[in-house]
């Protein structure tokens, strides 16, 4: 859909004060679709009737690329018009019932929006506003009707007809067809509704619920994907499990399925009982699945199949409420991985990864002109607000919801949240409300007004906050100031509800303090959750003989940047002692990003040491503590990212912060050369493959190891561990080992990288995910000579490559874009111009995938000169193409205003 614009030709944008509920009601939906690639038709039998609350007016339904052929109202012609897009019909009775009859072209549909063909496969994908695509319909979250669907297609070339909720009705057909129908006994909007109809086989496992009540579980893919399908459907019993144990909330169909494609927009998609997802997050076996991917599938299995409750049975009232179900359905998804680890310190692994991805992605959003609240206030095309800020940073908002209420008190808020306005869209206050009655005696009942500004406000708040010992009175006062920076629409903020967990450490022993509130008789142990309400604030703790080396913000409590002058020393402490795991791979973080920034503001050449002999002593000490992790010692190894390095700094010279960071790499594997030889022995081995958290951890741990060894041994000239390397990769028994190790030898720059490359491709080159790694490790490799945009150039021209599969696209062009910012910001302006053509390129074909490409150059104005002006012109480029659609113009557009 192009970009509409007003009679002064300025983009139309929808707002939120300006949401009204719709004129008419559509109380059932009959569908019968006959399928066909070239020429689909459909028939939509509605039930409507007005909304008397609403002034009389026309209906006016949505319609995408539709060709209309029949409108009747009660059986009998009727007349109407076009304006735009939508069907206006006028005169309408009180109740009636509206057939239309509508054909499509699936097979030609690029956008993988509405219905289309994907490898000789119909599949849907509806959210936000696809189904007007489909046929023409009050395309939006508040319209929720009864859904029954027949589908009718040739039985030979689609023999598994899907559609939401339980099969009633099946059978054959004339001319080799045949015809499945589908009733869903819930009623839902428009976005939720699905189809597949293809050459499928099901993974099939049966399971009860504590009602007794038998559910049959469903994992539809290709027939030579079904011995990739055990993880993915362990994942969905887990899930199912876990909702009902959790928060009482139980599969509510007969059946659940999930199918998976291997082209799709997004991650996955929760429509009620057919939940469609892309490959990625299906498919995983040994051989051709990391550590990581079996992660993330049992997060986005988890994640979909708790939109049954939150984002299904409720849903959005309108748009703008998005992260009602996102933000919610995140936090429990996080909530379920958490309380799957054995242990304390696998939960802890699994909070700081989320976090890294809430600072690494989410707080440079809210610091550029993309920055939008939680809940924003307006948008030109929705689809570009499927956010970090909806989803990553909503469940933050979430999870302060239930540090303030406490677990069990958040539990009896979801379940009146659920009793209140199950069947029902409504909104983010709703949500907040119900929390808050649920426990009326809670500092968030309290605070409802004002906690309700992490919605309506943009920004990422900052705590600027010091402390002061007074020896005399044996007392430690921490000052803490709160602010919040301009963003677009909002120059001035309101002070947020920020719960703020603290601990004491003692600086001389590294021993947790006991801690008490000046005025309080009681001494509070372990952490401490003081709640800011005010722009300044103090607390003054008592009763300590020493000053205390502070444990702030521990368990990342609220979404929010803590600016506190640590010593080296007092981090050291931290990192060494705090009981608090956040917090103690937090001190590392700092550490690393404290050498980072000097070096950077010193002009440090790549052979310049960065870091000093006490950081390089604390990891050597992290790396040989015999009590800790290895995958916390994984994650306290991983220097900070050049992204987060570029975000600390007011003007980013990219290339300097690259050769900053890869100088730090080089001098850790260099200064522990010995310790990562002996981790490497001690993590290679871990039996069996299983992909939990302590044998994915070894693993992790040993795949870092070997990449340090390839680097120092690119600086020594050895080969022992390069070719060590090489036959790791060869005898791997399972991905993660042989992809960590081919990883190895390609980020090191080492010669035997381009024999491991050919090899790892001749063995999976029938595995799309696997050669979409292979893909995305070339096109993200640390650039030593410009080589890499030639190098991405030429994986584009590969046989294996193709721009209309979001998956391969996102593999080459955003692994480089996104993901490789050394090689992509350079002096020449090279990337720049090959991001611009590639954007208008994908723009299209696929203006989602194209709209989120645009994002690669959101903090343009931030970068040093040439960079800034070269990566202007190319964005302006891109903003002057008149045909642009809507998705990739508001995003350059809004890039461009936000100099």
């Amino acid at each position: 859909m192009l970009l509409q614009r007003d009679a002064q030709g300025q983009p139309i944008a929808i707002r939120r004060e300006d949401y009204a509920a719709p004129a008419f009601w559509i109380d059932t939906v009959d569908l019968t679709f006959d399928l066909d690639p070239a020429k689909t038709r459909v028939l939509n039998r509605m039930q409507l009737r007005r909304n008397p609350e609403v002034p009389a007016q026309p209906l006016r339904l949505d319609g995408d690329e539709l060709n209309l052929a029949r409108v009747l109202v009660n059986g009998q012609g009727a007349s109407f018009r076009m304006e735009g897009d939508q069907l206006v019909i006028d005169g309408l009775p009180d109740a009636f019932e509206l057939e239309l009859f509508t054909t499509c072209c699936p097979i030609k549909n690029t956008k993988l929006m509405g219905l289309f063909v994907s490898e000789d496969t119909f599949f849907t994908q509806c959210e936000a506003e696809g189904f007007r695509r489909i046929t023409y319909f009050l395309d939006r979250p508040d319209v929720m009707a009864m859904y029954t669907v027949t589908l009718r297609a040739s039985k030979a070339a689609y023999p598994v007809l899907l559609s939401n909720g339980n099969l009633v009705d099946q059978g054959e057909l004339p001319e080799g067809r045949h015809f499945a129908k589908w009733v869903d006994p819930f009623k839902k909007p428009s976005y939720l509704f699905a189809l597949v109809a293809g050459k499928l086989v099901a993974r099939e496992q049966r399971i009860k619920a504590r009602s007794g009540k038998e559910h049959l579980l469903q994992v539809y893919v290709r027939a030579g994907d079904l011995d990739k399908t055990e993880h993915a459907m362990n994942s969905l019993v887990n899930s199912v499990l876990w909702d009902e144990a959790r928060f009482g909330l139980p599969l509510d169909l007969d059946r659940f399925m999930i199918v998976a494609t291997s082209d799709f927009n997004m991650g996955a998609m929760e429509n009620k009982g057919l939940n469609i997802f892309n490959t990625k997050y299906v498919l995983a076996n040994q051989a051709t699945a990391t550590d990581a991917d079996y992660s993330n599938i049992e997060s986005v299995v988890g994640h979909e199949y708790f939109h049954n409750w939150s984002g299904d049975r409720v849903t959005c009232r309108d748009w703008f409420q998005l992260s009602l179900k996102e933000g919610l359905t995140v936090f429990r998804d996080q909530e379920f991985s958490q309380d799957l680890c054995a242990d304390a310190s696998a939960r802890a692994v699994k909070r700081i990864e989320d976090v890294r991805v809430l600072r690494t992605a989410q707080f440079p959003e809210d610091a550029g002109p993309m920055a939008h609240p939680v809940r924003p206030d307006s948008y030109i095309e929705i689809s570009n607000f499927y956010t970090v800020t909806i989803y990553e940073k909503g469940a933050e908002v979430v999870r302060m919801m239930q540090t303030l209420v406490g677990r069990k008190g958040f539990e009896k808020g979801i379940t009146l949240y659920f009793e209140r306005h199950d069947g029902q869209a409504v909104t983010c206050d709703d949500f907040a409300q119900a929390i808050a009655d649920a426990n009326p005696d809670s500092e968030l009942a309290r605070l409802l007004p004002q906690f309700k500004r992490w919605y309506s406000q943009a920004g990422t708040p900052r705590l600027a906050a010091h402390g002061v010992y007074d020896a005399q009175n044996r007392s430690y006062t921490l000052s803490v100031v709160q602010s919040c920076p301009p963003t677009p629409g909002q120059q001035t903020k309101e002070p947020f509800v920020i719960p703020l967990n603290i601990g004491l450490l003692d600086a001389a022993t590294g021993r947790e303090l006991p801690m008490q509130l000046e005025g309080e008789s009681d001494v509070a142990r372990g952490t401490r959750t003081i709640v800011l309400s005010r722009a300044g604030e103090q607390i003054t703790f008592v009763g300590l003989d020493a000053e205390p080396v502070p444990s702030i913000l521990r368990g990342f409590s609220a979404p929010v940047i803590l600016d506190f002058a640590y010593t080296d020393a007092q981090l050291l402490t931290l990192l060494a002692n705090d009981p608090d795991p956040f917090n103690r791979w937090e001190a590392g973080q700092r550490l690393g990003l404290r050498a980072a920034l000097q070096a950077i503001a010193a002009h440090a050449t790549d052979t310049t040491p960065v870091l000093n002999d006490a950081y390089l002593d604390a990891m050597r000490g992290v790396l040989r503590h015999p009590q800790l992790d290895a995958a916390f010692k994984e994650l306290v190894l991983t220097l900070p990212s050049e992204t987060y390095i570029a975000e600390q700094l007011d003007v980013v010279d990219p290339q300097r912060v690259h050769l900053v960071r890869e100088a730090m790499r080089a001098q850790l594997a260099t200064a522990l050369f010995a310790d990562w030889e002996q981790a490497y022995e001690d993590n290679k081995d871990t039996g069996a493959y299983t992909p939990d958290p302590t044998s994915s951890g070894r693993r992790a741990l040993a795949g870092m190891a070997l990449n340090f060894l390839c680097l120092a041994a690119r600086a020594s000239g050895d080969t022992v561990w390069p070719g060590k390397t090489l036959q790791r990769f060869k005898d791997a028994g399972n991905m993660t080992d042989r992809f960590n190790a081919l990883n190895a030898l390609v980020s090191s720059g080492h010669t035997l990288a381009a024999q491991a490359l050919a090899r790892f491709h001749a063995m999976f080159k029938d595995e799309a995910l696997v050669i979409d790694k292979w893909f995305s490790l070339q096109a993200g490799a640390s650039d030593r000579g410009g080589d890499i945009l030639p190098l991405v150039k030429q994986l584009m021209k590969h046989p294996d490559f193709s721009l209309k599969n979001p998956n391969r696209a996102r593999s080459v062009i955003f692994s480089y874009c996104s993901g490789n910012p050394g090689a992509f910001h350079r002096a020449d302006a090279a990337g720049y111009v090959f991001w611009s053509d590639r954007v208008i390129e994908l723009d299209a074909i696929n203006p989602q995938v194209a709209a989120r490409l645009a994002r690669a150059l959101d903090r343009w104005s931030k970068l040093a000169e040439p960079y800034r002006s070269a990566a202007r012109e190319a964005i302006a480029r891109v903003a002057a193409k008149p045909d642009l659609s809507k998705d990739t113009h508001e995003v350059v557009t809004r890039a461009l205003a936000g100099n």
